[in-house]
């Protein structure tokens, strides 16, 4: 199936890492019927560069949530490899969502 800007994206799911709850939690496009969804994709944990956006996302979620968007963040890694990123880098062990 092709991607296609203003289509609706494809179903997925997905487990995933939840720093403020510290949790792993399965996740599917239909837990955000009704929102807007902002993927932002990432090539992989333990970049230099990545950890300053992240923050940044996290810093501006209120935002985006003022909007009904959810951010989520993504990569090749998986949610064992995000949880100990985060746990190891000082700007992302304190993300606050």
């Amino acid at each position: 199936m092709a991607v296609q800007v203003g289509a609706p994206a494809p179903n997925f799911k997905a487990q995933a890492y939840f720093r403020k709850s510290d949790e792993f939690k399965e996740i599917t496009l239909a837990d955000y019927k009704g929102k807007w969804l902002y993927l932002y994709f990432y090539p992989m944990d333990f970049t230099f560069v990545c950890p300053t956006e992240i923050k940044a996302f996290d810093d501006a979620l209120g935002e985006f949530q003022d909007r009904d968007c959810e951010v989520l963040t993504c990569s090749t890694d998986s949610h064992y490899v995000h949880k100990g990123w985060c746990d190891s880098n000082a700007d992302l062990a304190g993300l606050k969502h």
